[in-house]
C-alpha cells in the first residue's frame, strides 16, 4: 500500500526513464504469471508461513489432485518465488519428495529497475575484439552453462520432460530473469516468444548478444529434458519479426 508521501510524489519523480520500460514490464509479467491465479496465490501463502511443504500436503490441505498442486508449486518455483530441496526423511524406498519453501524474493512490484547498461556495455565491447563467429560461439556457451544451473537449481531430482512439456517451464524460468516470455502453440511445435529483452536497446546494435539468449534456452532445455536440444531462434535485432525460440 502506497503512503501519503508517496501519492504526493511528482510523477516525473516517479516515472520510468527511457530504456526501463522493458525491464519493468518483464517484472509486471513475472508476477502477474506467478500470482494470477487465486489458488496459487494461497499455495504460495501456504507454503511461505509453513516450514516448507511438499506436493501431497498441498494436495491434501487444498482438496486438488496432486498434478494440479505440483503444478502450482513449479510455476512458483520457476519464478524463483520458492525453493526447492529434496526431503530424505521418509521411510520410504522411493524417490524423496520435493519441499517447497518460501524464498527471500519480495513478492511486493518493486520500482521499475534501470538495466546495468555499464555491464552490458562491457560485454559487447569484450565480444567486439573477437572474431564475430567467435565471439557469437563463446556469448552462446555462457548462456548455456547459466542455463543449465538455473535448471538443476529449479527441479533437482526431477524426472528428464520433453522439449515440449518442458517450455512453458523455460518460458516462465525466462520471465523471472528479465524477458517477458510465454509458450505460444505453433502447430505441432511450441515456442518461447519474448515480449521484451533485459538487454535492453542495445541489442539492436549488437545482435551477437541474442547468442546468450539462444544458449540460455538451450542451456535450460538440457537440463529440464537431460540432453542437448537444438534450438531454432529469431530475433528482431537480426531483422526477423519477433524473439521467439523453437525446440528441434
Amino acid at each position: 500500500m502506497s503512503s501519503v508521501a508517496d501519492q504526493e510524489r511528482p510523477v516525473e519523480a516517479t516515472m520510468a526513464r527511457p530504456g526501463e520500460d522493458e525491464s519493468f514490464t518483464a517484472v509486471v509479467a513475472a508476477v502477474t504469471s506467478a500470482f494470477g491465479d487465486a489458488t496459487r496465490r494461497q499455495i504460495y501463502l501456504f507454503a511461505r508461513d509453513s516450514a516448507g511443504v511438499t506436493t501431497a500436503e498441498v494436495a491434501r490441505h487444498f482438496a486438488v489432485h496432486p498434478n494440479v498442486a505440483r503444478h502450482h508449486l513449479d510455476k512458483l518455483a520457476a519464478g524463483g518465488y520458492l525453493t526447492v530441496t529434496l526431503d530424505h526423511g521418509g521411510a520410504g524406498a522411493g524417490r524423496p519428495a520435493k519441499r517447497y519453501r518460501g524464498s527471500e524474493r519480495a513478492t511486493t512490484l518493486p520500482a521499475p529497475p534501470r538495466p546495468d547498461q555499464l555491464l552490458v556495455t562491457l560485454l559487447v565491447r569484450a565480444l567486439g575484439l573477437l572474431d564475430p563467429a567467435v565471439a557469437a560461439e563463446m556469448a552462446e556457451q555462457v548462456g548455456e552453462q547459466y542455463g543449465r544451473s538455473l535448471a538443476a537449481s529449479m527441479a533437482p531430482g526431477d524426472p528428464q520432460r520433453t522439449p515440449r512439456a518442458a517450455m512453458s517451464v523455460v518460458a516462465d524460468a525466462l520471465t523471472a530473469q528479465g524477458f517477458a516470455a510465454h509458450a505460444d502453440s505453433r502447430g505441432p511445435a511450441t515456442a518461447i516468444v519474448r515480449d521484451s529483452c533485459p538487454f535492453g536497446e542495445i541489442v539492436a546494435e549488437h545482435p551477437v548478444l541474442c547468442a546468450v539468449d539462444r544458449g540460455l534456452v538451450q542451456g535450460l532445455l538440457a537440463g529440464l529434458c537431460g540432453d542437448s536440444v537444438p534450438v531454432q531462434m529469431s530475433s528482431r535485432a537480426l531483422g526477423d519479426d519477433s524473439c521467439a525460440s523453437v525446440a528441434g
